[in-house]
């Protein structure tokens, strides 16, 4: 049977970083679902992300990349019940990547974009198993499930009962638990990557997200040198490109079926938030970007001090402080992602979990380069 992959995300970070790979196979067919208005559109953000992904317009593989205009958080993915149905027939492979990452979403509207999208795709994972073509499923979860809990996260389903930073990890938690109740007689292996950046090698992202903005912080151009003692906090980090990696291989292994990958440095990996800082500071100056003296206070300190500073700052820096809430709470605690059991398992399949010294200058050298100053990160330039 021909592979026939249906992905969805592939305009974001970890998904527009598959498309290539698993376009490289010269009988793969690919599948994306895109929100967009209309027809125009769609094309349009097809060929802008052509580019992305490095296709010129006679490239072969686009007569085997199809796009569905849709919508995760509608029923059947915004697709009519035809369509959804063609799809069923035709996908023999299901990776599920498409997520909102927004922080402070009411819970709704986060369970809208985590918990109804995983709930039509394991529809979908059904149906195709009844068509007898499904081969297997990846879902992309998150290692923030873990939420507010201390010590290293397992590598097991079952978590326990623990508390939530934000309506983001409530709700991925919350699919999660869709999965497990559901997905017991379908090939799925859930996928929790942590904090996802830039290639190693080239350092590029299609997006820069929540890591840059602490890179900002760190920096300590936004608060004008004021800083919270980072104690000996680490931050877990990960390449998109391994992710990417990670994920294809994982498609192609029925074996891995009801199994979990932490796709994150973990505990001995992860960089502590000291020597990132002092990475980021020396990459700033090495940009020409000047960096101010550090002046340390303590974190509910600067808490309260995050209104004043913007107040005296301007609309720009006021703007870019209102992510520091989240950014503090996350500093404040102690926690890690196990992942021995997955480190195992992928450097057996010519995988190993890279070093955060591989990629780290190329990631902060990709963002200055590509990001001009008083822009917020969010895409690249």
């Amino acid at each position: 049977m021909a592979k026939h992959v249906f992905l969805t995300g592939a305009t974001g970070t970890i998904g527009s970083a598959l498309v290539p790979r698993l376009l490289a196979p010269a009988d793969t067919q690919v599948t994306v679902l895109v929100r967009a208005r209309d027809a125009a559109d769609l094309k349009q953000r097809m060929s802008a992300m052509h580019d992305a992904w490095g296709l010129s317009p006679d490239h072969p593989a686009l007569a085997r990349l199809h796009a569905l205009q849709g919508d995760i958080s509608l029923p059947r993915l915004g697709l009519t019940e035809l369509a959804f149905d063609q799809l069923a027939h035709e996908a023999t492979h299901l990776i599920h990547c498409a997520a909102s990452v927004k922080l402070n979403m009411s819970l709704e509207q986060a369970r809208a974009t985590a918990v109804a999208p995983t709930q039509t795709m394991l529809d979908l994972a059904e149906h195709a198993q009844r068509a007898g073509n499904l081969c297997k499923v990846d879902l992309v979860s998150t290692v923030g499930v873990w939420g507010c809990a201390p010590g290293h996260m397992p590598e097991r389903a079952d978590l326990g009962e623990r508390e939530f930073h934000n309506t983001y990890e409530a709700t991925k938690a919350e699919a999660e638990r869709v999965v497990w109740q559901r997905g017991a007689n379908l090939p799925i292996t859930v996928h929790r990557p942590s904090m996802v950046i830039g290639e190693r090698g080239s350092g590029r992202v299609l997006h820069f997200q929540v890591f840059y903005h602490l890179c900002e912080f760190l920096s300590g151009v936004r608060t004008f040198g004021v800083m919270p003692d980072l104690g000996d906090t680490q931050l877990d980090t990960i390449p998109v490109d391994w992710v990417a990696d990670a994920i294809c291989w994982s498609s192609d292994q029925p074996a891995m079926s009801g199994g979990i990958l932490h796709l994150c440095s973990g505990p001995e990996r992860a960089i502590a938030l000291t020597r990132l800082q002092q990475r980021v500071r020396q990459a700033w100056q090495a940009h020409g970007r000047p960096v101010p003296p550090l002046r340390h206070v303590s974190r509910r300190l600067l808490e309260r001090a995050v209104p004043v500073i913007g107040w005296f700052a301007g609309d720009k820096t006021r703007r870019a402080l209102r992510g520091l809430p989240p950014i503090l709470a996350y500093l404040s605690e102690r926690q890690g992602f196990a992942n021995p059991q997955t480190a195992r398992t992928l450097a057996a399949a010519g995988l190993p979990v890279p070093e955060v010294d591989d990629y780290l200058d190329a990631v902060l050298g990709y963002y200055l380069s590509h990001r001009t100053p008083g822009q917020r990160p969010g895409g690249p330039s």
